[in-house]
């Protein structure tokens, strides 16, 4: 049976057409993917994020637990507020999931990880704990408030945010005074300037008692809902990898273009690091642009000079108008080969780029 997330009802009354997503019943759409797309391109959409699972670590032991969970480090995180992208990796170097930390004392992260991944990300956490606290927040709604007006038309639904929030720089976060009465019993509202889709906007965390108080004042403020299907081409066109597509626990983030968020050299030890130091790599992620007519999808056969290579997202870019993808290709294929891709028993052709293919508004890919 799939579970249901606080703004279930919300989906229901707005036509969404829902889809089992991760053991969830979410939002496919409202009506037409593509308008959800632009949408949030051109002004702002906003998606029910509930799913995830935020899980808060408090206790003097947080730090030392985090520096041997990520491969990321944390002592990047040096002002209260301040988020961090990381793969937490498993003793072979493969990514048991790929999360955003939040920084707010040095006794007191917060997490918050994919919802396919959740159970097994507690575990693994809980596991190594120690004297740590790990709390799920399943109390915990969230909503992704995503565009280039999605900032202010968030302040225009949530007053109250503004002045906690306005000077909130990329990956920085508030908590924020109560928003809704009357208050729950710990409560906890925060706001993100994060997101998954290449455009600016916030990540709204708050009790699931208010989520659909929030969520009509927004749809009052003119934020359209958006969901799975627009959420994916845009992260796609961003260049953003999903777990389980693009990274799995048989993939090193080195192989999943996620190199960016190793530290190697922060002069500590985490867990896979041995790993991803003595595995030589020979695989990498590139994007790929279809010249051919057709689209490209995930697991398409991909051949070129240096060898066979795979898509693991490929879709129909609304921005661009064309098939891109990220795929995971052979090292030695550079930016600027022309490779082919297998579909239904054609070799279409396709030219590496680099990621991302579009990004706040913009379209980043030359033609080819």
């Amino acid at each position: 049976m799939t579970q249901h997330t606080p703004l279930h009802a919300a989906h229901l009354r707005l036509g969404g057409k829902l889809v089992d997503f991760a053991g969830w019943d979410m939002p496919l759409h409202y009506g037409s993917q593509v308008e959800e797309h632009h949408q949030v391109r051109r002004d702002a959409g906003m998606f029910d994020v509930s799913h995830m699972l935020t899980i808060d670590l408090e206790g003097g032991g947080a730090p030392d637990l985090l520096r041997r969970l990520l491969a990321n480090d944390i002592g990047k995180l040096t002002a209260p507020g301040r988020a961090l992208y990381s793969c937490m990796l498993n003793p072979q170097g493969g990514v048991i999931d790929d999360l955003i930390v939040y920084f707010f004392r040095p006794d007191f992260y917060r997490l918050v990880v994919n919802a396919g991944t959740a159970e097994k990300d507690l575990g693994w956490i809980e596991q190594h704990a120690g004297g740590v606290a790990v709390k799920p927040r399943r109390d915990l709604a969230m909503i992704a408030v995503q565009g280039p007006n999605a900032r202010a038309k968030t302040w225009a639904a949530l007053p109250a945010a503004q002045a906690a929030s306005a000077e909130l720089k990329p990956f920085q976060a508030a908590m924020l005074p109560a928003l809704f009465a009357p208050e729950t019993r710990n409560a906890s509202y925060m706001l993100a300037r994060t997101g998954y889709t290449g455009e600016d906007g916030f990540e709204l965390t708050l009790p699931a008692e208010h989520a659909e108080t929030a969520w009509n004042a927004l749809l009052a403020a003119g934020v359209k809902p958006a969901g799975l299907g627009a959420r994916d081409t845009l992260r796609l066109e961003a260049g953003m990898a999903l777990y389980g597509q693009d990274m799995d626990e048989h993939t090193s983030p080195l192989e999943a273009g996620l190199g960016w968020t190793v530290a190697l050299d922060a002069g500590r030890d985490f867990i896979g690091k041995q790993a991803l130091t003595a595995r030589p790599v020979d695989k990498q992620s590139l994007g790929l642009l279809l010249i051919d007519k057709g689209v490209l999808r995930a697991h398409q056969k991909i051949h070129t000079a240096r060898g066979e290579g795979e898509i693991t997202s490929g879709t129909f870019s609304p921005t661009l108008n064309r098939s891109i993808a990220l795929a995971r290709l052979p090292v030695g294929v550079v930016v600027g080969d022309t490779v082919e891709v297998e579909i239904r028993d054609k070799r279409l052709k396709a030219a590496v780029v680099k990621p991302p293919f579009a990004r706040n508004g913009k379209i980043l890919i030359q033609d080819v």
